[in-house]
C-alpha cells in the first residue's frame, strides 16, 4: 500500500523538576542547599530512513511523544536528561505545521535529520539560587514543557526522470525493461495505482532513478483520474519522459492533452528538460503512419519498443547526456 499523506501530533518531553534540599549531616553545621537540577526533556527528531518508501507507518499511529526529564533530588543529584525520539522518515518528505501551513522541513538526503519539536529546559535546583546574602534559599524551578504541535507529512517522489504519460502507454513495460523493478503489467487502463521507482545502471559507474507516474487523462488537474494525487510527484523529477503509444489514432493530441495537464498544475514543470518517446513501435505496422508522425516535431521524437528493445540504448544515452548538463550547469 502506497501512502504519500499522513497527519500527525508531536509531543515533546517536558524538563524535570529542580529539587529543594538541604545538607542534614551529621557534625555539619549550617549545611547549606543541595538540590539538584532537573533532567531536560527528550526532542522530537525526524531523520530521512532510505529504507522506507511510503508514510504507512503514519496511518496507524498518529501521536508522538517523547519522555520527560527526571526530577532533581537532594544531595546535588540532578535529574536524567531524556532520550530524544527518533521518527524515521522516506526520503523526499515535505513536513508543514498544521495550523499555519508553513513548511517545517524538506526531509532530501540519506540520514538528514531535523529537530521539530524541542524538549523542555529542566528546572533549576536551589543551589542555584544561593548567593553570600541568601545563603539558605527555598526557591527552586519547576520543568519547562515541551514544544507540542500537530503536523502534516507529504511524500514527493525524488527521481532523475519521470515517466509521463496516459494510462496503458507502456510506462510499466518500460521501467520494468530498464531496471529491476516489478511493476504490476497488464493490458487495461490504470494498471498502476501507485508510483514506482527503479534504478537504471548506465554502464559500470553511472545510474539514475526513473519514476513511473500513474497515467494521466485530460482533466488530471482537477483530480480526474488518480488526479493531482500522483501529479505532485512529477515535481520532484529533473527530466520529464513523455511516453506516447504510437500505436494511437491520435498519438500527438495525447501529447497536448498532457502538456496541458502539467501547466494546470504547475506551469513550472514545462520549464524542466523533456524528451518526447514514442512506444509499442513492435505493434505499429503502417510505417507510413509513423513517418508522418516523426516529421510533425523538431528534432524527432525517439522511437522504442520495450518488447524488442529497439531504441532503448538511444534513449539512454539521450538520458544521460543530459543529466551531465544538468550536473554541470548546478557545479558552475
Amino acid at each position: 500500500m502506497f501512502i504519500d499523506y499522513a497527519r500527525i501530533h508531536v509531543q515533546a518531553g517536558s524538563g524535570g523538576n529542580g529539587c529543594c534540599s538541604f545538607r542534614r549531616e551529621k557534625n555539619v553545621p549550617r549545611g547549606g542547599p543541595d538540590g539538584g537540577h532537573g533532567g531536560n526533556g527528550g526532542h522530537i527528531v525526524l531523520q530521512v530512513d532510505g529504507g522506507k518508501r511510503t508514510l504507512l507507518d503514519f496511518r496507524y499511529n498518529h501521536f508522538y511523544r517523547a519522555k520527560n526529564g527526571t526530577h532533581g533530588l537532594g544531595k546535588d543529584m540532578h535529574g536524567k536528561n531524556a532520550a530524544d525520539l527518533v521518527i524515521r522518515v522516506p526520503s523526499g518528505t515535505i513536513v508543514r505545521d498544521q495550523e499555519t501551513g508553513v513548511l517545517v522541513a524538506d526531509m532530501v538526503s540519506e540520514g538528514q535529520s531535523v529537530v521539530i519539536s524541542h524538549g523542555g529546559r529542566g528546572g533549576r535546583g536551589n543551589t542555584a539560587f544561593s548567593s553570600s546574602i541568601n545563603r539558605a534559599p527555598r526557591r527552586y524551578e519547576e520543568g519547562h514543557p515541551g514544544e507540542e504541535r500537530s503536523l502534516e507529512l507529504e511524500l514527493k517522489l525524488l527521481a532523475d526522470v519521470g515517466l509521463v504519460g496516459h494510462p496503458n502507454a507502456g510506462k510499466s513495460t518500460l521501467l520494468a525493461r530498464l531496471s529491476a523493478a516489478k511493476p504490476k503489467i497488464a493490458n487495461y487502463p490504470f494498471t498502476t495505482l501507485e508510483p514506482n521507482l527503479g534504478i537504471v545502471k548506465l554502464g559500470d559507474y553511472d545510474s539514475f532513478v526513473l519514476a513511473d507516474i500513474p497515467g494521466l487523462i485530460e482533466g488530471a488537474h482537477d483530480g480526474k483520474g488518480l488526479g493531482h494525487q500522483f501529479l505532485k510527484h512529477i515535481e520532484r523529477t529533473r527530466i520529464l519522459l513523455f511516453l506516447l503509444d504510437a500505436s494511437q489514432p491520435d498519438p500527438w493530441g495525447d501529447y497536448h492533452i498532457l502538456v496541458e495537464e502539467l501547466r494546470q498544475f504547475n506551469e513550472t514543470l514545462l520549464d524542466r528538460p523533456a524528451i518526447i518517446v514514442f512506444s509499442k513501435l513492435d505493434i505499429l505496422t503502417d510505417q507510413a503512419t509513423l513517418a508522418a508522425l516523426m516529421e510533425k516535431s523538431t528534432p524527432s521524437p525517439m522511437v522504442i519498443s520495450s518488447v524488442t528493445g529497439e531504441g532503448l540504448p538511444e534513449l539512454l544515452h539521450k538520458i544521460q547526456q543530459i543529466l551531465y548538463e544538468i550536473d554541470a550547469l548546478l557545479s558552475d
